[in-house]
């Protein structure tokens, strides 16, 4: 249904709708063993994973800032390499149909890959033995406070749980009916030294200064050197009304029933381009002056604070889907999940309670300007992460912020176009030294903090994700909507040169075929075709995916340029969008993928590049040959995939206006998936949701949470620069419900009651 824009207002805000929304809980009825039970809190920069142990209790530590690695330099291209005559060697092949000399003539145009995001350290809490009854643990995301209850030999006892982002401070409050004596004891996976002094504890450390991805084969991943690579401090602080003594690297705390735990953090990171010990912050000193002041603040002022803060993001919207059995309602989060998957039952308030954990999750991990969230968003324990928990930039780090804007939260989007301002310094030195396009920036598929954009892959990568070089030019699709959303002109004059480099990039790599401009070489993230002489391959001519992002990046950037009165450059971009290879129907009804109509290697590959021009881009519209070639694709593609794809499917199948499919893919991003190391008799795998409602690929990865989060909102209220769509594929499980406070395009804010 959609309004015309002048009708938004009297027919979208509906006044006051309802009671204000009750408090949003995960709650379980015992400690976390893994990682993938335990609670995440966070600030934006520091973050705690919350086992809510009661022997030991452990509160795993990361800070954003902290990876492996010194900024990018450019440093690995071999002597005499020609990038002019290595990207024509692949154009060459391509021109003679030989798809496996192009494979594997992309190789030499692959260099080195993304650093490693590091673990900051593990706090154990010692408590002595008990016998514990009425145990219960949860994280209020209405405030962002994680607790831990039970009894200790029948007294009461509780913990307190949150990161201060005013304060920029861990907080944990340990209370007990009876005094008690406990152990405070840190530890750190990368070099470091603990210090204990009167109440303080301090660990030094520091990552190494370069490291390889988990995945590739060598021997030794990490170069170490004391004086190079980012180094860190961490203090923590106790005050309690009972005694403490510093022991060694410990300390302890005697006969106490009132204790207050403060950790600060700071590392050495002062930019992407700034060694970070030659340039770097003067660590030590920022960090023993957090905690001289945050020993001057009480536990409630900083609570205060805190939670003022967390809600000025957070209460931004509401939401009511239905109301779940109260029954159901009372059983652990982990328990809901299992019977919402096992019985298929009704559960709109665990289905609001997800979409509101991504809101929760990204104003926790992307509040750091120009370090976004990454594939963990804040929160990895491990020293060679999954991908390296770095940014993946073929969809990944673009889904953590699809709900940004719709979902009120500019401001975090914000941080991720800082970031990508930065990748466009680094970007220009890989379109010139590696692609031999001296206009513009590109990026390829993987980048981390010091914002490298050079193709990864060391030479020995399968091109179908080491030589994709389109990075940019969907990034930067972020700029315009972020203007959109928030009309703040003089943001996108500050963006404007990045969205303009990435056009300009595309438009001198494009190149012309039978009157139609299209990418050669080019790839579809991730994805392998079969030619019709049944050659397997991943390097072609003119993919759909590309020239997707390209029409959109154009069209983007023509608008911005005709708004901030670039006459020139708008005439050239939309030149070149009238020259397009224009989207191409198979045989068989789906939206091709290839320049050909060929097959897919795995039809149920869990990319769908090519459908970019339905979600997130505003090509495809409902109604259209190209978008029942799209929902045709959809159907190949099934309903059997990893946690992010479950997440783009929900917006595809929205944007398409099919709401019963948009809403069974979202029941199926909250299959329940067990924790990774857990090996029971009743273990499940695969892609979905684990105990604590982080996203499984698996592994956890959080963009799958970001997505379903922004489909959700896709379901209920989709915009254009001047137009909205109220309920354009709602299902019929959500009969009845609200959602107040959505952002759209018009610039406007709404509220939707049905």
């Amino acid at each position: 249904m959609r309004f015309a824009l002048r009708l938004i207002t009297l027919l979208f805000f509906v006044g006051c709708i309802g009671r204000q929304q009750e408090d949003l809980v995960l709650h379980y009825d015992r400690p976390a063993e893994f990682f993938e039970e335990a609670l995440p809190i966070g600030n934006g920069r520091l973050g705690a994973m919350i086992y809510g142990g009661t022997v030991e209790e452990r509160i795993s530590l990361n800070d954003i800032t902290l990876w492996t690695g010194e900024p990018e330099k450019n440093a690995d291209i071999p002597s005499g390499y020609d990038p002019i005559a290595a990207v024509q060697a692949v154009r060459d092949a391509l021109d003679a149909e030989d798809y496996r000399l192009a494979d594997r003539l992309q190789r030499p145009i692959q260099g080195h890959f993304s650093e490693n995001y590091q673990p900051l350290g593990t706090l154990m809490i010692h408590y002595p033995e008990a016998e514990i009854t009425d145990y219960y643990r949860d994280l209020n995301i209405s405030n962002a406070i994680a607790s831990v209850s039970y009894k200790r030999n029948g007294a009461p006892f509780s913990s307190e749980y949150f990161v201060s982002a005013p304060d920029s401070v861990i907080v944990v409050r340990i209370r007990s009916g009876k005094p008690i004596d406990i152990t405070l004891e840190p530890f750190s996976l990368l070099p470091h030294q603990v210090s204990a002094t009167g109440n303080r504890l301090t660990v030094d450390g520091y990552a190494a200064y370069h490291s390889l991805p988990d995945y590739y084969n060598a021997r030794d991943k990490f170069e170490y050197d004391p004086d190079r690579g980012i180094h860190f401090r961490t203090v923590y602080v106790v005050e309690c009304d009972g005694q403490v003594t510093a022991q060694n690297s410990a300390l302890d705390v005697q006969g106490a029933s009132d204790i207050v735990i403060k950790i600060v953090n700071a590392t050495s990171f002062n930019g992407f381009d700034r060694d970070p010990v030659l340039e770097g912050l003067p660590y030590k000193e920022l960090a023993d002056a957090a905690a001289d002041r945050v020993s001057g603040l009480d536990y409630e002022s900083i609570r205060t604070a805190h939670i003022a803060d967390y809600k000025s993001f957070f209460d931004r919207i509401s939401i009511n889907l239905g109301k779940t059995d109260p029954a159901i309602k009372a059983l652990p989060t982990d328990e809901q999940l299992k019977l919402y998957t096992d019985e298929n039952q009704a559960n709109p308030e665990l289905e609001a309670l997800y979409f509101q954990y991504g809101r929760y999750l990204l104003i926790s991990s992307s509040r750091t300007p120009g370090v976004p969230a990454n594939l963990q968003g804040l929160w990895n324990e491990s020293l060679l992460p999954p991908w390296s928990s770095n940014y993946t930039v073929n969809i990944n780090l673009q889904e953590n912020y699809w709900p940004a804007n719709t979902a009120a939260l500019p401001e975090m989007h914000q941080v991720m176009l800082d970031f990508v301002d930065n990748m466009a310094v680094s970007g220009r030195a890989t379109a010139q030294d590696r692609l031999g396009v001296n206009s513009g920036w590109a990026a390829g598929h993987n980048t981390d903090i010091w914002a490298m954009t050079t193709p990864v892959g060391l030479n020995t990568g399968d091109p179908c994700w080491a030589n994709w070089y389109m990075s940019g030019a969907w990034l930067v699709t972020h700029i315009w909507e972020q203007y959109l959303f928030t009309r703040d002109l003089e943001r996108l004059k500050t963006d404007y040169p990045t969205l303009k480099g990435a056009a300009e990039f595309c438009l001198y790599w494009m190149v012309e075929k039978d009157g139609e401009l299209i990418t050669s070489p080019s790839t579809s993230p991730e994805n392998k075709f079969i030619t019709d002489r049944g050659v397997r391959g991943a390097t072609l001519y003119g993919a759909t995916a590309d020239l997707s992002m390209i029409r959109e990046c154009l069209t983007d950037a023509a608008k911005a340029a005709r708004l901030l009165s670039d006459t020139e450059f708008a005439d050239r971009a939309e030149k070149a969008i009238s020259k397009l290879r224009p989207y191409k129907i198979a045989s068989d009804g789906h939206l091709q993928e290839w320049y050909y109509d060929w097959a897919d290697m795995d039809p149920q590959h869990r990319h769908q590049s090519h459908l970019f021009g339905v979600y997130p881009g505003h090509q495809i519209q409902p109604g259209t040959p190209e978008a029942d070639a799209a929902l045709k694709s959809l159907e190949i593609k099934g309903f059997e995939t990893t946690g992010w794809s479950c997440g783009w499917r929900v917006n595809l199948y929205a944007r398409l206006g099919d709401g019963e499919s948009a809403y069974r893919m979202y029941r199926r991003l909250l299959q329940y998936v067990s924790p990774d190391n857990y090996r029971g008799p009743d273990a499940r795998r695969g892609g979905g949701t684990y105990p604590n409602l982080m996203d499984a690929h698996s592994p956890f990865q959080i963009d799958g949470n970001f997505g379903g989060c922004a489909g959700v909102i896709e379901m209920l209220i989709q915009s254009t620069e001047d137009c909205i769509t109220k309920l354009p594929a709602l299902p019929s499980a959500w009969p009845k419900g609200y959602i107040k406070g959505v952002r759209t395009r018009t610039g406007q804010t709404v509220d939707v009651k049905w």
